[in-house]
């Protein structure tokens, strides 16, 4: 158990204090709570703990109010055991199943590794270094999107596997440079980062970065390792447009086009990203979804919430704003990829089937360049729709969970929950076999046919010349249709030609935490006990920058479980 002090910049009324406990997760407990745990040392008995508690929190606290405290609050935490159960792992101490957190983390670099690192590159966090940075990125922005133009070196890439190869090979780098970004800000803050590593985030791979300390620095530091990824991809931008100027190939301004999209897509703030985990630190909450059923109920008129209670008015002023604009759409996003889920799968898999056969057809025909390029499309092809059916029986599985626990000794609400979902059910299946949802999208030419060898060349709506009319006057030559290109067709980080793998989460998470990841603090129920001032929250421990964020307490004891999660980049889906 490692404490780690008082969680400044908090958004909550009172004081909380941040605790670690051995397998890594993260909690947030009241100071009365947190008294009793640095008086804890294995031999102290309870009347001992109790002088020592006195003294610091300023009121009485008896030997029994310290053994109710351990018993009830702490040991259920599994902040503290029993003597006799030493031996015994932690397996039942509480965690928060967070759905949109980062899933089999594989460690690439270890602490004292990152740490060496990021030492080094600490210096780019200097202001004036800063100042020069991003000023050297909006000349490059300038000159690239209104004077060069960033489409035609997109599309010259697409003409070249080889090109493309570089520029994924170049995006991959630019992930792992993200994340070292992170780490090197919460070194420059004065907070120690941990380890870097991977996993998948949602359906994508992502890179994360475990910066679960900066729970114990300010604000000003938090913020600054959330945006120490964004702020190194500009780095990395300056050091793409250095080399075209120095090379003249077209592949670095194309890097530098997508560079733009991963770090939109890391500042949303939809998902525990980057984005999400600086919100967070703004409001001084940081679990800001464990906020969202406490925040919808107290904005029902004389519902107020006892979670929503004990924040500052400007902390439930942003939740509030987030929850009211990001719930919405993503139940709207929900329910549209639900409407066009045929077409989705039809899509997908006769384009995985086409990437497969064309690859192989590239290896036997003695093109490595362009069969290599296949592989990895059909990767990301595959990995997209694997995890997309892995997130869907989670989702379902948290659904059924949720109705279950909700309708408990309610069986009328149950048979009218049940009868409801039947109905729905029905409904959309017979709209997807009825044919009424959109109509899977029609063959079309590959946008670079060297990246696809032997994906059809003509869309499957086109006479043969054994269809053509008698009398039809013979036709030219037709070296087949040609592929529209258009700047909207291009997506930088879904598109199997693009392959660029989105950020992870920032444990702030670089690219949700734990680890892209940034640790992000859970979901909590609460609980009351006589002693006043007891107050706990859990929350998960590593930032996935996954990137990471995280007080005299009321008569109340409030205890929320969570996830241990490596910080924060990014999940870098960083």
């Amino acid at each position: 158990m490692q404490t780690l002090g008082e969680y400044q910049g908090s958004g909550f009324t009172d004081r909380r204090y941040v605790v670690r406990r051995g397998d890594g997760q993260v909690l947030l407990l009241s100071r009365l709570l947190y008294l009793v745990v640095s008086s804890i040392d294995g031999t102290r008995d309870t009347e001992t703990i109790s002088h020592r508690v006195c003294g610091r929190f300023g009121a009485e606290v008896t030997p029994e109010n310290i053994a109710y405290l351990i018993n009830k609050k702490l040991t259920p935490l599994g902040v503290t055991v029993l003597l006799g159960e030493l031996a015994q792992d932690c397996d039942d101490a509480p965690t928060s199943d967070l759905l949109l957190s980062l899933r089999g983390h594989r460690v690439i670099f270890h602490e004292a590794r990152v740490a060496r690192i990021a030492s080094a590159l600490s210096w780019l966090h200097r202001p004036p270094v800063v100042a020069l940075a991003l000023a050297g990125t909006a000349a490059v922005d300038i000159w690239l999107f209104a004077i060069h133009g960033a489409m035609t070196p997109l599309l010259q890439v697409l003409e070249q596997p080889v090109w493309m190869l570089a520029v994924f090979l170049l995006t991959v780098a630019s992930l792992l440079f993200h994340e070292f970004g992170h780490a090197s800000a919460c070194r420059y803050s004065g907070a120690v980062p941990g380890k870097i590593g991977c996993g998948i985030y949602l359906i994508w791979p992502a890179l994360y970065t475990d910066v679960t300390d900066v729970y114990r620095i300010n604000r000003g530091g938090r913020l600054r390792t959330g945006l120490g990824g964004v702020y190194f991809n500009a780095v990395f931008m300056l050091a793409l447009a250095a080399c075209y100027l120095l090379t003249g190939q077209a592949f670095f301004l194309a890097s530098v086009y997508l560079a733009h999209f991963e770090i939109l897509e890391q500042l949303m703030p939809a998902l525990r990203l980057d984005g999400y985990y600086i919100l967070g630190d703004l409001a001084g909450v940081p679990d800001l979804y464990g906020k969202v059923k406490p925040i919808l109920r107290s904005l029902l008129p004389g519902r107020a919430h006892a979670e929503t209670v004990g924040l500052k008015r400007s902390a439930r002023t942003i939740i509030a704003t987030w929850v009211l604009t990001m719930i919405p759409l993503l139940i709207a996003e929900a329910a549209y990829a639900l409407w066009n889920l045929p077409r989705l799968v039809t899509t997908a898999f006769r384009s995985l089937v086409d990437q497969l056969l064309g690859t192989v057809e590239a290896f036997g025909a003695g093109h490595p360049a362009a069969g290599t390029v296949g592989v990895i499309g059909a990767l990301m092809l595959a990995c997209p729709m694997a995890g997309g059916a892995y997130l869907i029986g989670r989702v379902l599985a948290r659904l059924v969970r949720a109705a279950r626990h909700t309708t408990r000794g309610k069986p009328a609400l149950r048979l009218a929950l049940g009868a409801a979902s039947c109905v729905g059910t029905c409904a959309l299946a017979a709209a997807w076999w009825q044919g009424m949802t959109p109509e899977p999208l029609p063959r079309s030419a590959p946008v670079a046919p060297l990246l696809q060898p032997g994906v059809p060349r003509t869309g499957a709506t086109e006479s043969s010349p054994a269809q053509l009319p008698a009398s039809s006057p013979p036709a030219a030559p037709s070296l087949g249709p040609q592929p529209t290109r258009r700047p909207g067709t291009v997506v930088p980080d879904r598109s199997p030609h693009a392959v660029v793998t989105p950020p992870s989460p920032t444990a702030h998470p670089a690219t949700a935490p734990p680890p892209a990841a940034r640790t992000t603090l859970p979901p909590s129920s609460s609980a009351h006990v006589t002693p006043s001032g007891a107050t706990s929250t859990a929350t998960p421990s590593g930032s996935a920058t996954a990137s990471a964020s995280p007080s005299s307490a009321p008569p109340s004891v409030t205890a929320s479980p969570s996830t241990p999660a490596p910080t924060l980049s990014s999940p870098n889906p960083s």
